[in-house]
């Protein structure tokens, strides 16, 4: 399934194992016997299946766009989009088991939305307001990460302690766990990353290393940094690894549910690199028209993944214009409750900085804790005066 993008770089160099692809950018099936195992995985998806990916994906850019829109207008000192990439989110997404745990890099929106996690509160990190924004047992997400593949370790680690506290590879589907943590394309030059690598493949843990290759990290395009797909370096460590296309929400649902199965049955470690698309830029500080040109950016425009998936569901006759009429109002609802509650949210006061440091009491932050209540007290300033 190779095919060139602009200046002759190729989606699925001849001579490595193409990228898996279900539905191609105008909406059909693809049907080959490479891809016959991944098919199968996709099989019983309903109609309805498809319709609640999409709508998932909608909801997803809205909040994007929403987000995009507060930032330039004071209300977020920072926003990084996910804009393109909602079928790598989404459909990996939906492919977790509820015991499964995810630990994000800081643009897994998409990811987040169908775990569950409230809208508003992904943003408070970003508003400057909290550290994280939600209780990751709620939700088994983990805080989003600012520090480039320092996370890809942790979910390692984690994944290890579910292993040694047997709840793998015992045969119980709901209770069966895995780790599933996002990177992006530049963590993949970072040490933690490789370091990853190594623990999950000697220790064979049940950690799926889902690598969102949006061909750009921040202004260095990937061919600055490495000389080979990089689903190849999954397999440099000994990790079954696959590249699929990352606007294909199919295809991204099937190889994740593949993952997530051997993780699950103490097969261990999986790399994915899912080829996708960064079609808006790094983060709200930067300017992509700097680095990429029009001609790239109007070639994965035309490969949105949002209208691949409604170009399917009309090719399939699964398309509804008072359906789609009604997901355009749960974007809206969703863009006017950003709007609102975003401007209402408040600092919390600054004695939360003593909380969750450690997970049992200790001694110095008690003090420093109460060291501080007593100056605030002598100052009559509020906690949150006093800490700024």
């Amino acid at each position: 399934m190779p095919h060139q993008a602009p200046g002759g770089t190729d989606v699925a160099p001849a001579d490595v194992t193409p990228l898996v692809q279900l539905v191609s950018p105008t909406g059909e099936r693809v049907v080959e016997p490479d891809n016959a195992t991944y098919r199968s995985r996709v099989d019983h998806l309903t109609p309805g299946d498809l319709r609640a990916m999409y709508r998932d994906m909608v909801l997803t850019r809205r909040f994007d766009d929403e987000a995009t829109a507060l930032q330039r207008q004071g209300e977020l000192a920072l926003y990084a989009q996910g804009r393109g990439q909602e079928a790598a989110q989404v459909g990996s997404a939906w492919a977790l088991a509820p015991q499964d745990y995810v630990f994000p890099s800081y643009r897994e929106h998409g990811v987040l939305h169908v775990r569950g996690v409230d809208p508003v509160d992904r943003l408070r990190l970003y508003r400057g307001e909290d550290h994280g924004g939600w209780d990751p047992a709620e939700s088994n997400v983990h805080l989003y990460t600012l520090v480039i593949g320092s996370h890809v370790l942790h979910a390692t680690g984690y994944a290890m302690g579910v292993q040694r506290d047997g709840a793998v590879g015992t045969g119980d589907a709901s209770r069966d766990a895995a780790v599933v943590t996002y990177f992006g394309d530049g963590a993949t030059s970072q040490g933690d990353v490789s370091e990853a690598l190594v623990f999950a493949a000697v220790n064979n843990a049940p950690t799926v290393f889902f690598c969102q290759n949006n061909q750009w990290a921040i202004s260095e395009p990937t061919t600055r940094q490495s000389r080979v797909p990089l689903y190849r370096r999954g397999e440099g460590f000994g990790i079954p690894s696959v590249r699929v296309d990352g606007n294909d929400v199919l295809a991204c649902y099937a190889v994740t549910a593949e993952a997530l199965e051997r993780a699950h049955a103490g097969g261990g470690p999986t790399f994915i690199e899912a080829y996708t698309y960064r079609m808006g830029a790094h983060t709200t500080s930067d300017d992509p028209t700097r680095y990429r040109e029009r001609a790239e950016e109007e070639y994965w425009r035309q490969r949105d993944p949002i209208e691949r998936v409604a170009a399917l569901l009309r090719a399939e006759d699964a398309w509804d214009d008072a359906w789609a009429a009604q997901i355009d109002r749960d974007a809206d609802a969703l863009g006017e409750r950003l709007r609102t509650e975003v401007r209402a949210l408040g600092a919390p006061p600054a004695t939360t900085m003593f909380e969750h440091v450690y997970a049992t009491e200790h001694a110095q932050v008690t003090a420093e804790r109460a060291w501080f209540e007593a100056y605030e007290n002598e100052t009559g300033q509020s906690s949150t005066e006093a800490a700024r």
